[in-house]
């Protein structure tokens, strides 16, 4: 006798079969309304509680469209009550929203998953550029550009052509008013989300060119730098449906002062850096760690007056990782130049001589990593990962610290009258 098919089996072949009508498609969930989680130990009970989100678009109730992938079901819970102090650490308190309830100006359609969780990881960083308009674009929960600058419309541009072709179809956070000259910019290309405390007069008449941008108003943005510190319980769940339950990392580095000197004993002989950063450097070092905390690791980043340069991501060798990065940043100029004299993507250049006017030209800049700023998450465990970036022409590198064998790029920098500092503190994120 054949076997029944199922409504959700049958929700699943359509999917299969039409996957345009899959992206569309908004899912059912079956998450509760209301969910809480309470740790018991010796300190009694304490339940953190939760409400599902949901949004009213086109006259349909529904939360997240879908999770990270269509046919996957989700649902964004914002904590409603409930105080956890685990361990002298007293996580975030209820009603302080900011990616759990934003305000949609304009849709289009329902937020996924990924449009909630890159804004999110947006805010992570944003939180520590408050003193100057800055710009985060995210893809796939990693920065691919991120600038401060003297206005949201400079901040954003440097942002969007630090990676142009990966900026399309991002999510952009803005830690200021998007004014009309920022939006006209926003406009110019594709993006899935902008999120920005408000929007000035004539603003959202610009954005609405593009009617399924997801346009975020979070209020509780202008208070960002008050979540600098403040803590949260992650967690991870496993194949077998348990949970790792672990406390948001929290930079210790904040300040140009809070720089460890880059020193190291080796064979009962010290080893010390030579140059100190300067002044410039030491911002674009500082600017570069609090990116960092927002980059999946292995990673390493090239900084350069307040912008990204080339962001390396996920690599398994911190060597590696920083080829990535550099590769990354001669093609992204590359890309850059092509489109800022032609109007043009490099790759669509008809004429084979202005590619090769171009590559003379990102070679000559070292793909704008000379005179930039070396950023990494984790210790370098030999030299010739520092040895990447002082090829191309970095000045000052920043790094944990903590290796067996710092002297070995501390060494490397010494001969090259490369500066370096120390954090002593890692920065990984997963």
């Amino acid at each position: 006798m054949p076997r029944t098919v199922s409504a959700r089996e049958a929700e699943q072949t359509v999917a299969a079969t039409d996957l345009k009508s899959a992206y569309r498609r908004i899912m059912d969930d079956h998450f509760p309304d209301h969910m809480e989680i309470t740790f018991v130990g010796e300190t009694g009970r304490q339940t953190l509680a939760y409400q599902k989100v949901t949004w009213v678009i086109d006259g349909e109730e529904k939360g997240l469209r879908y999770g990270e992938n269509p046919g996957q079901e989700a649902a964004l819970y914002r904590l409603v009550n409930g105080n956890l102090s685990l361990g002298g650490a007293i996580t975030v308190r209820p009603g302080r929203y900011l990616a759990s309830e934003v305000e949609l100006l304009q849709s289009g359609k329902h937020p996924g998953k990924i449009n909630i969780t890159d804004i999110d990881n947006a805010l992570g960083i944003l939180r520590y550029l408050a003193d100057s308009p800055s710009a985060i674009i995210v893809k796939h929960n990693n920065p691919c550009g991120a600038a401060r600058g003297s206005t949201l419309a400079e901040a954003y541009r440097k942002a969007h052509m630090a990676d142009r072709l990966a900026a399309f179809g991002g999510a952009i956070a803005l830690n200021r008013e998007v004014d009309t000259d920022t939006a006209r910019l926003v406009a110019e290309t594709y993006a899935e989300v902008i999120a920005a405390p408000e929007y000035a007069p004539g603003a959202m008449e610009i954005l609405s060119r593009w009617k399924n941008l997801r346009v975020m108003r979070i209020a509780n943005m202008e208070r960002l730098e008050s979540f600098i510190g403040a803590t949260y319980v992650d967690f991870k769940s496993l194949i077998d449906g348990g949970i790792i339950a672990q406390s948001a990392f929290v930079p210790r580095t904040l300040r140009t002062t809070d720089f460890l000197p880059a020193q190291a004993t080796y064979k009962g002989r010290e080893y010390r850096a030579a140059r100190a950063p300067d002044p410039r450097e030491m911002e674009d070092l500082l600017f570069g760690w609090l990116v960092e905390t927002g980059v999946s690791s292995n990673s390493v980043l090239y900084v350069k007056d307040g912008a990204t340069v080339g962001i390396g991501t996920g690599e398994q060798d911190r060597v590696g990782v920083a080829e990535i990065a550099r590769d990354k940043a001669y093609r992204k100029l590359a890309d850059r130049i092509a489109w800022e004299t032609f109007q043009a993507p490099y790759a669509s250049l008809p004429k084979p001589e202005a590619r090769q006017e171009i590559d003379r030209e990102v070679v000559r800049q070292k793909g704008g990593i000379s005179g930039s700023c070396m950023v990494s998450d984790g210790f370098f465990p030999f030299r010739d990962g520092v040895d990447v970036g002082i090829r191309e022409g970095v000045t000052a590198i920043v790094q944990p610290g903590g290796s067996e064998r710092d002297f070995e790029s501390i060494e490397a920098c010494n001969e090259s009258g490369v500066a370096m500092v120390f954090t002593g503190q890692r920065s990984f994120k997963h």
